[in-house]
């Protein structure tokens, strides 16, 4: 996935509100970025570090840059979570993801029951709901998620579930947006009882498929299909 257009490259002065961050621009010039993510970022803020944003001319914006990756221990992490979803639409219809090829139907944002998927894939053969989650939280050689309680993340694993049980393809894509992690595993001391979820989902035949991604300012991509862990010490 390439960025459309150039981005622009400042310094985290803070992350406040959730959804909003002020950034230093090389210009010198203090401005407020849009922030996609509504986790606690754990492990991937850091004070006077360097970002990259994408501008936004929407004269309808109140803020004119969004905020799309920050520099933590030499490397770039990916914290527009909206990217993960592109990414693996992209990924999908171009027969990218080795577990995700031969689909004729690629289609985003699609409702069953009531959930909306972030995926739905569709050959003469079957029918796949894919659940696209971003990745940023580092503890160790782990990447885990969440990073805050998700019981929207819960109700997806519950329906990726029942789906499966009516005979639909149902698959967990975890989008890691870092390099410096080895393993995923579930953040089961954040969210207990979503990873407790995972774990019945796994027995229950909904495929867990963690993607690392490799991020740097001039596009995103997969790496490698990375190994998983669901009980990590």
């Amino acid at each position: 996935m390439k960025f459309a257009k150039p981005l622009v490259h400042g310094r985290l002065i803070k992350r406040y509100k959730r959804f909003l961050a002020d950034i230093l621009l090389d210009d010198g010039s203090v401005i407020t970025a849009h922030c996609t993510n509504s986790g606690s970022m754990k492990s991937c803020l850091e004070e006077n570090a360097e970002v990259y944003l994408t501008p936004n001319d929407d004269p309808a914006r109140r803020t004119k840059f969004t905020w799309e990756m920050i520099k933590i221990n030499n490397n770039w992490v990916g914290v527009n979570t909206s990217n993960p979803n592109k990414l693996a639409y992209e990924a999908v219809k171009n027969n990218l993801i080795p577990e995700l090829t031969g689909y004729t139907i690629v289609q985003p944002e699609y409702k069953f029951e009531d959930s909306r998927f972030d995926l739905f894939a569709e050959n003469e053969k079957e029918k796949c709901f894919i659940e696209v989650k971003n990745v940023t939280l580092k503890e160790g050689i782990y990447a885990l998620f969440p990073d805050s309680v998700t019981t929207r993340g819960q109700k997806h694993l519950n329906t990726l579930i029942k789906a499966k049980s009516l005979g639909y393809r149902a698959v967990m894509l975890y989008v890691i947006q870092r390099m410096d992690v080895e393993l995923f595993a579930p953040a089961i001391r954040i969210d207990p009882e979503y990873a407790k979820i995972l774990r019945q989902a796994k027995k229950n035949g909904v495929e867990i498929y963690p993607y690392q991604a490799k991020v740097s300012p001039e596009e995103i991509d997969f790496t490698r299909k990375m190994e998983y862990c669901l009980n990590p010490e």
